[in-house]
């Protein structure tokens, strides 16, 4: 599984996004739709390794550096790509194509960069596509949120920046692995993951923005800046002890601001949040059986988020409103969206035989081993709230409850084809688990429907 030449998976959607550029109409999104497949099958054809080692300025560069733990957020960042981008057919400007590709290209970047020096690139475009993604919606409001976002990343790759520069002038090393805490500059590295992980007080930018957002955008927003901070946090700070208090916060606040929200599409941002938090629970503890956690709960979130995002849109796209007041009774002639969300909500919900039942189990298996009782119940307790404002009132004001009156045509068949994707692979994964066991950085046994 060698490939002669080896790509930088980030190149890939940089060049898929300047040849949407220059495409138009079906040519266009057939090109924009090959990009992530011909990334996924070259990332697929290469062994795990460093590549496109260069020296810049002395500074030892690595490109492309793939292993099991890199492997997987790639994975899952081609396949949401893909689906964001069929759930977009509806957009015939070629920027939004192309911004969603160089969205995807940092988030690859990201994933796959050997040292600090080309994260910090990639991590500045990423602040700079999802600035124009948000932007894109094109209202007051939009634009607004584009710059409040854009100014406090700003902020955050200052930190990120300034960390990295003394890190390099003790250390004499940009390479990217576990960050010691004994080198200064990492608490600055440690904040600038951290904003874009949306920690408890630097998470205003997350809520304010992706509401505001075109709702294909919202797709590619919900996957892409949260889930890269925690294959960083991943990489970096795994077993970091502040981290397990803070995923514990993250997992538990939003839930009543969610519970409360009438805007549902701002309910979801939060929700983004609560389950980043148990991510990051598993990166504290830092244990084999945590990490796996961590990233399996990463990749099945995307899946189940970006269908809920998807269903959401498609109600805004055919109502013009996504205010659970507003809304209700749109099973009636909104048969196939409903489902879908009804399995986005039953997989964010931990329902068993569905993907974020397995997964979220991952986590809470690893805390109970740590013997962490408190962090446990905690993680409990807002397992019980996500359920009631995901799996009761989203789909409940939505598609159930009053009838509003609104009798909206189904989603358009491209977005019922990305959500149908979508909403396989939260069955999948759910029913199939050995299907992510072989994705896990670390080749232990999962046996989720066990009692032991």
């Amino acid at each position: 599984m060698i490939a002669s030449v080896v790509f930088p998976p980030a190149l890939i959607f940089v060049l898929g996004a300047l040849l949407t550029v220059l495409l138009r109409g079906r040519a266009m999104k057939i090109a924009a739709l090959l990009v992530p497949v011909v990334s996924f099958a070259l990332l697929w054809s290469t062994a795990d390794g460093s590549y496109g080692q260069i020296s810049f300025i002395g500074l030892d560069l690595v490109l492309t550096r793939i292993d099991p733990l890199a492997r997987i957020f790639g994975y899952i960042f081609q396949l949401i790509t893909l689906l964001g981008l069929v759930f977009s057919f509806h957009h015939n400007e070629r920027s939004h194509y192309g911004i969603a590709l160089l969205y995807a290209a940092a988030a690859q970047g990201v994933t796959f960069a050997g040292d600090l020096f080309s994260l910090f690139l990639f991590w500045e475009v990423l602040t700079v596509a999802a600035t124009f993604l948000i932007a894109a919606a094109a209202t007051e409001r939009a634009r607004g949120a584009a710059l409040r976002y854009l100014l406090v990343h700003i902020a955050g790759g200052l930190c990120l920046l300034t960390g990295i520069l003394l890190h390099y002038a003790a250390s004499g090393s940009i390479a990217f692995n576990a960050i010691d805490w004994a080198t200064p500059g990492t608490i600055f590295i440690f904040l600038g993951f951290g904003l874009n992980c949306a920690w408890p007080l630097l998470h205003t930018w997350l809520v304010d923005a992706y509401p505001e957002a075109p709702i294909a955008g919202t797709v590619f927003l919900s996957a892409f800046t949260t889930k890269s901070a925690v294959y960083v946090l991943a990489r970096g700070f795994a077993g970091t002890e502040a981290l397990i208090w803070v995923g514990v916060a993250m997992a538990v606040f939003p839930v009543f601001y969610a519970l409360l929200e009438d805007n549902l599409r701002r309910v979801l941002s939060y929700s983004l949040i609560s389950q980043v938090g148990y991510m990051v629970v598993g990166i504290g503890i830092g244990s084999q059986m945590a990490i796996n956690g961590a990233v399996c709960h990463a990749y099945a979130h995307i899946l189940y988020k970006s269908l809920l995002f998807m269903a959401m849109g498609a109600v805004m796209y055919r109502t013009g409103s996504c205010q659970a007041s507003e809304l209700g009774g749109l099973r009636r002639t909104m048969p196939l969206t409903a489902c879908c969300c009804l399995i986005g909500s039953a997989a964010i919900s931990a329902v068993p035989l569905f993907s974020g039942f397995v997964t979220k189990s991952m986590i809470m298996d690893a805390v109970a081993h740590e013997h962490l009782q408190i962090v446990w119940l905690v993680l409990l307790a807002a397992s019980a709230g996500t359920f009631l404002y995901a799996g009761i009132k989203i789909p409940y004001f939505a598609f159930f409850g009053r009838d509003s009156g609104l009798r909206p045509s189904e989603a358009p068949r491209h977005m019922l084809l990305a959500m149908a994707g979508a909403a396989f692979m939260c069955v999948l994964l759910g029913v199939y688990p050995d299907f992510l066991a072989g994705l896990m950085p670390y080749r232990l046994p999962l046996h989720p429907y066990t009692a032991a």
